[in-house]
């Protein structure tokens, strides 16, 4: 059985979701875990839902029944690390996209985008990586899709004061598919409030 079916299976059997597995060549496997995501309810807003996070607890769960199936598939590694997703979380399925709507996120396309495809700019034809706040938009059809938007405004440093006469800078928007992406993850925005609680934890064994 293939490593990451072992460790799917093993994973989703604990009641969690497997996020990402890493092979180091000094022989460490890395697995992050999640608690599962249920989309809200209709006319619940989002920020309504207390979202729960992976404890240390939950990273020795699965280290003790991984080490075991590991064992029995005869799976070479020499450390097993268990983590929770950090503030730099991937997102690779549909339900990753729709949980964190409205968050910045950062994108890498498999493709470069065309001159003049981003709306209200001209952005560089070899342009691969893009980060903005995550947007669910229907298009003509009906279809749902998914964009990104941001901004090229200045970063405002501390202490700094802005001119009420500056006029703001002006939105921009990138559509995409989920399979014209390379890699998405969240935007590694350091927080002590919100999102940034969920700081990474985890549980390892030699």
């Amino acid at each position: 059985m293939a490593l990451k079916e072992i460790v799917e299976q093993t994973v989703a059997g604990l009641g969690y979701d497997l996020v990402e597995i890493e092979r180091s060549a000094a022989g460490l496997l890395r697995v992050t875990i999640d608690l599962p995501w249920t989309k809200p309810s209709e006319g619940v807003a989002g920020d309504a839902v207390t979202e729960q996070f992976v404890t240390v607890e939950d990273c020795e769960k699965v280290t003790r029944q991984l080490l075991f199936a590991l064992e029995v598939d005869g799976v070479e590694y020499k450390r097993l690390e268990i983590s929770s997703p950090g503030i730099d979380r991937p997102l690779r399925s549909e339900s990753d996209f729709e949980r964190f709507v409205g968050q910045q996120i950062d994108v890498t396309l498999k493709v470069p985008v065309g001159v003049g495809v981003v709306a209200g700019t001209q952005v560089s034809a070899n342009r691969k990586k893009f980060r903005g706040v995550l947007e669910r938009v229907g298009a003509a059809d009906g279809v749902l899709g998914w964009q990104i938007v941001w901004s090229d405004a200045p970063a405002v440093k501390p202490g700094q004061k802005i001119s009420k006469k500056r006029l703001p800078a002006p939105l921009q928007a990138l559509g995409f598919a989920l399979d014209e992406l390379r890699e998405a993850r969240l935007a590694p925005i350091v927080s002590f409030k919100g999102r940034g609680a969920k700081g990474g934890t985890e549980s390892s064994l030699d």
